[in-house]
């Protein structure tokens, strides 16, 4: 159906009572938000109107894209300390990370629904002068409003795989007049901005590159080496992080596979969203294995440990320190995969399965270096793992190639801190650098 910006408020509007259904049942799933319900509306009783100077808007939707602004915001914060920061997002994980990286020194909100009036009221009440989209959170009403009243758009770490391009291409007028009110595309490869100039024409496309490459691997390795000494002693470590729906099973029937020849593996599993921490915890004790939840290994002996759930927010990095081959979720069921980038830059080998569109161009980097590996399902992860485990040296090598793969992707943070001060106004950081093209 070919859409304009009015077709889709309309439609908007039309799905309004689904939309009041789902905001229920997010406050009955999650009471802590019941107090914050209004910001979905665009109201803000407890948070205090824009202050003397207008704030400039980091928005990522959730906990990967906060975690992926990070270093940047930060960068921001460092360059421009009188410039007050409004950090926003629309999920309950991706709030609680923004409070425990920056506490008080940024203020906000969850994101309003993109309706008119929630948009409005939301601009009215904060002032930006700028907002800055990650990835690829683009709604239309947000951004049309924003333009109307000359506040500055820059989509920062954009990317688009060749799914949504189809998909907005198909839209109609909707997302080439959207692009055209964006002051600028910073993409993260030369493929997402050429996917993004054939389906809008953006005052500008930037390839800045991946900013998920400069991310802080804070990491106490001497804690995370005791952890594992006291879990798993010196037996071989596999981790399954951020497994999405549907997946678990199929970590299960690897992990089974691979015990039958090497009982002495152990796997520590990350699920990607806190709901299912408990069911997945259940599904391994059901097929006999021992497991212990990480919000409770004081009351676990630890030599009887064979799977660890990491059943809490923020300890993704440590997770992975406690092991030797890391598998990423969201790629044996057809979700895009997780971030791939973070188990590199730890020096892991990185198997995947074949759903990889959300990390493609990085993907394709890793692979051509010989830091990943693609598995088709189940029993192919388990062959994959067990010729890794007795292959030391192929083990070493993806590693290396792995960090040196991260070390090459870094630097898109001081580009992109570029971008957005030129919408600023400002001049003070380069945007452009080998390999980084643009496009007026």
């Amino acid at each position: 159906m070919k859409v304009n910006r009015q077709r889709y408020t309309l439609l908007l509007y039309l799905a309004a009572p689904i939309v009041v259904v789902m905001l229920v049942w997010k406050l009955c799933r999650h009471p802590a938000l019941r107090t914050r319900w209004l910001e979905w509306t665009g109201r803000f009783p407890h948070v205090p109107a824009q202050p003397p100077l207008r704030p400039v808007i980091f928005h990522a939707v959730s906990l990967g894209e906060v975690h992926a602004a990070s270093p940047l915001i930060e960068a921001f914060m460092t360059a421009h300390p009188d410039i007050p920061v409004l950090v926003t997002c629309s999920s309950l994980t991706g709030s609680q990370r923004i409070q425990a990286l920056f506490g008080e020194r940024v203020r906000h909100v969850f994101l309003p629904y993109d309706f008119p009036g929630a948009v409005g009221r939301f601009l009215d009440h904060f002032d930006p002068r700028l907002i800055v989209i990650l990835e690829t959170e683009l709604w239309p009403n947000l951004i049309h409003h924003a333009r109307r009243r000359n506040v500055g758009v820059v989509v920062a770490n954009a990317r688009l795989s060749e799914r949504s391009q189809r998909r907005y291409a198909g839209l109609g007028s909707l997302v080439p007049d959207m692009l055209s009110e964006i002051d600028c595309v910073a993409a993260q490869s030369a493929a997402d901005a050429e996917r993004f100039r054939s389906i809008g024409r953006p005052a500008a496309v930037i390839v800045t590159g991946n900013l998920k490459y400069d991310l802080d691997l804070n990491v106490d390795r001497k804690a995370a080496r005791d952890l594992r000494q006291s879990l798993f002693g010196e037996r071989p470590v596999l981790i399954a992080a951020s497994t999405r729906e549907g997946e678990d099973a199929k970590v299960l029937a690897a992990f089974s596979r691979i015990r039958q020849s090497r009982p002495e593996l152990a796997l520590v599993l990350v699920p990607r969203h806190p709901e299912r921490f408990q069911t997945a915890a259940r599904l391994f004790e059901a097929a006999g294995c021992r497991v212990a939840l990480r919000s409770k290994l004081d009351t676990h002996k630890p030599s009887t440990v064979d799977v660890l759930v990491g059943d809490s927010m923020g300890e993704l990095l440590r997770y992975y320190s406690l092991a030797d081959i890391a598998f990423v979720g969201g790629s044996l069921v057809d979700t895009g995969c997780q971030n791939i980038i973070e188990p590199a830059a730890l020096g892991l080998p990185v198997l995947t399965g074949p759903s990889r569109y959300n990390f493609q161009q990085v993907s394709d980097e890793l692979l051509r270096n010989g830091a990943q590996l693609v598995v088709k399902d189940a029993a192919a992860l388990a062959d994959c793992v067990c010729r890794l485990l007795d292959d030391e040296a192929a083990r070493i090598a993806m590693a290396q190639a792995a960090q040196r793969t991260v070390h090459h992707g870094k630097g898109a943070t001081v580009r992109t801190l570029g971008i957005i001060e030129q919408a600023l106004g400002y001049s003070l950081h380069a945007v452009s650098a080998p390999g980084i093209a643009a496009s007026q």
